[in-house]
């Protein structure tokens, strides 16, 4: 059966404009691992407010799209990439004052990758690029309108998932090391994990992970290379690893 959006004239006598105007934004947070770190795609803005601020992509809804269509065109538009089908909302924000044009509500997307690609700033963007989040989080780098609440938010999202879910796995490629699986726990979470805890976590129980027969190739300083592993079914039904909890002073 196909479900069908009901649609229905407006009342006679209706007067919208009895109402305050509002416009309606998207914003897109894409996460994504580098060399151990996590970082998030932002676009430095080209035109006021906050000319050459950072933020994250994102621009107004068209009257002729939905949130998850403008959502994906925005994306591609500001930095050519394309994650449509990873694309979730998380959040919605529309404080008194939170845009200096008007009043605007704006819906928060998520989508974590393990390849971003080539990242290519178009139509209102100045620049795209990859910044580590941790420099998001400690001011080193500023973001306009309230995209740091955005941000952080979206972390926290994660967070959340990476015990619940097996969002850890989107961080990966299709093999990995038990290495660059840790480093995605360690990354979100902030804390360190030891390897050889992480590894007993994650292989003595069936479903996490399976062994692919094959080994990394040796890093610059030489060493015994790696071994590869591939997800099993049971990140479909949550994740192995609870989230370290910091004792509170005097326990």
């Amino acid at each position: 059966m196909t479900t069908r959006t009901a649609r229905a004239q407006a009342p006679a006598g209706y007067d919208p404009s009895q109402f305050p105007a509002f416009a309606v934004t998207v914003d897109i947070v894409i996460l994504t691992m580098v060399q151990g770190e996590l970082q998030v795609l932002l676009v430095r803005r080209g035109q006021a407010p906050f000319d050459g601020m950072w933020a994250v992509p994102g621009g107004f809804k068209l009257p002729t799209e939905t949130l998850d269509q403008a959502a994906q065109r925005e994306l591609v538009e500001e930095t050519r990439v394309d994650a449509a089908s990873l694309l979730t909302q998380f959040g919605a924000y529309g404080d008194p004052g939170r845009d200096p044009r008007m009043n605007v509500v704006t819906v928060a997307y998520l989508a974590v990758l393990r390849d971003v690609g080539t990242v290519v700033a178009g139509s209102d963007a100045a620049e795209a690029a990859l910044v580590k989040v941790a420099d998001v989080l400690d001011g080193s780098v500023e973001l306009a309108f309230d995209h740091l609440r955005i941000v952080r938010d979206a972390l926290a999202r994660v967070r959340v998932e990476l015990e619940v879910s097996g969002i850890a796995t989107a961080f990966v490629g299709t093999t990995f090391t038990l290495a660059e699986l840790r480093s995605v726990y360690e990354a979100v979470w902030g804390v360190h994990l030891d390897g050889a805890n992480f590894r007993r976590s994650i292989v003595a129980e069936q479903g996490w992970v399976i062994p692919t027969g094959r080994h990394a190739q040796s890093g610059p300083a030489g060493g015994k290379p790696a071994e590869l592993f591939r997800a099993g079914r049971a990140w479909k039904h949550g994740g192995p690893i609870r989230r370290p909890r910091r004792l509170t002073k005097g326990k």
